[in-house]
């Protein structure tokens, strides 16, 4: 089974279920993705609006998908911070549309391979279905060589002041 028809199949992971988020598309080369949710009586807030964790869920997996695929099992990649601006109320079905192109992988690529790690961001708009942006999600990502050696572990406050006291003593 290809990495597009296997990632379709998060449409029956059931928290995706309960919010009623959708994978629509996925493009061959695994750099778009178009996801959709409908404004439900289970996905509303008590405004009637599409609920704000909802929104945000809708959000969360993609650009670590499309990076995970492309850049291949010698890469770690994970979501590190996100934020959400609630721009509109969402009183209709919207929309979010993932796209990372190969250029722009090539240069998470280069960048991780370069220095071991690498933190790129990204935006997304969600959008209602008149096109209007309902909210605007900023994702940092951690992509990290498997290969690639980790900083030495900084010691803790505690661990730096027992160490005061036993050299004091």
């Amino acid at each position: 089974m290809d990495a597009t028809t296997r990632f379709k199949l998060i449409n029956f992971y059931p928290p995706m279920i309960g919010a009623g988020i959708r994978v629509k598309d996925i493009d061959p080369a695994f750099t778009r993705i178009t996801v959709e949710m409908k404004l439900r009586w289970w996905n509303k807030n008590v405004f009637g609006t599409q609920f704000g964790g909802a929104l945000y869920m809708m959000c969360d997996p993609f650009f670590v998908a499309i990076l995970m695929t492309n850049l291949g099992k010698d890469y770690i990649v994970w979501d590190k911070a996100a934020t959400i601006q609630f721009l509109k109320p969402g009183r209709k079905h919207v929309r979010a549309v993932f796209t990372l192109s190969p250029d722009e992988i090539a240069r998470v690529k280069a960048e991780t391979d370069a220095r071991g790690k690498y933190e790129p961001e990204y935006d997304v708009d969600i959008v209602d279905s008149d096109g209007l942006v309902v909210a605007r999600v900023h994702k940092v990502l951690y992509v990290r060589r498997k290969d690639a050696q980790r900083p030495e572990k900084r010691p803790t406050s505690s661990e730096t002041a027992s160490s005061l006291v036993t050299d004091q003593a």
